[in-house]
């Protein structure tokens, strides 16, 4: 028969692995260390594994451990869902949707997958936050976002307990202003040999695939920036500083917004943006009125 765990103990066990110490733990929830200690040792023992060895004076999880803690990831992402969700029963409360956004997603491809869940019956309290993909997936594992979006995947995230589903994939196009688009459109893309280029990361994905690209074509541009931001990069090459990229779906209102002429599209680049969550089915309406409305490709 399969052992009884204790919610508690398994509650105690998973913030000493989040928090990386039975004393900071403690902190978090104002007990005793020692009654931390005690909790995880029945927990152990209940299970008839460790879950924790000590490595200088720090502990580390086990590979039972590390089984067990991904389970408690779940048990209790869904758990604060349950209790969020009970509390948006209520018919006047707005549904509460805290996003992160990686900083190199460009602005208007985060307002069309965050569209959907504008329009529910329902009121929706949106608050959004930009930075580091690293960043925003450490911060939704500690609950403080519900959904991350980002186009970049770190390499150990299939470790991380989390779920990400593909939302969004779309080719890429180049802008450059209308003088150097009409200059360069005839001998396209030969004419890219030289030219200045803006660069959003080296490390995104789309970005290696465009490297890539254009090493095939033995086409060497000059990289004169690098810029993380995505609204930043289209307001330099606006002002001239060089040709960037951009998700060919939203051709029309860059070109609208910065005053700037599509040069080309690159139908072999493809940027590709994921919505990361805690669970593979989540309860919040919102997020799942968000992950209903997913577009594989957009042109």
């Amino acid at each position: 028969m399969l052992p009884k765990v204790n919610l508690k103990h398994l509650h105690y066990f998973w913030l000493i692995a989040r928090e990386g110490s039975i004393a900071r733990a403690s902190e978090v929830l104002d007990l005793a260390p020692q009654t931390l200690s005690g909790q995880l040792a029945s927990l152990e023992e209940s299970l008839g594994h460790a879950l924790f060895r000590r490595e200088n004076r720090s502990l580390k999880l086990t590979e039972k451990g590390q089984w067990v803690y991904q389970y408690a990831e779940q048990i209790f992402a869904l758990t604060e869902e349950m209790e969020s969700g009970l509390k948006h029963f209520e018919k006047q409360a707005p549904l509460k949707l805290r996003v992160g956004i990686a900083a190199s997603i460009h602005k208007l491809i985060a307002w069309q997958l965050l569209e959907p869940a504008t329009q529910l019956e329902r009121s929706l309290n949106l608050r959004c936050h930009t930075g580091q993909t690293p960043d925003l997936i450490r911060s939704l594992k500690k609950q403080a976002f519900d959904l991350v979006l980002t186009d970049q995947l770190p390499e150990d995230f299939s470790q991380s307990g989390l779920v990400a589903t593909e939302l969004m994939r779309t080719p890429i196009s180049l802008f450059a202003t209308p003088d150097t688009t009409q200059r360069l459109q005839a001998d396209f893309p030969n004419s890219l040999h030289g030219e200045r280029l803006l660069a959003t990361s080296f490390s995104t994905p789309y970005f290696q695939q465009l490297l890539l690209w254009l090493q095939q074509r033995q086409i060497t541009p000059e990289f004169v920036a690098e810029i993380d931001d995505s609204a930043l990069i289209k307001v330099f090459g606006s002002r001239g500083m060089g040709i960037f990229a951009a998700p060919h779906a939203i051709r029309d209102e860059v070109c609208r917004q910065y005053g700037v002429s599509e040069l080309a599209r690159i139908d072999g680049v493809m940027d590709a943006i994921f919505a990361v969550t805690r669970t593979a089915s989540p309860q919040h309406l919102a997020i799942r009125s968000i992950l209903a409305h997913k577009s594989i490709e957009k042109n």
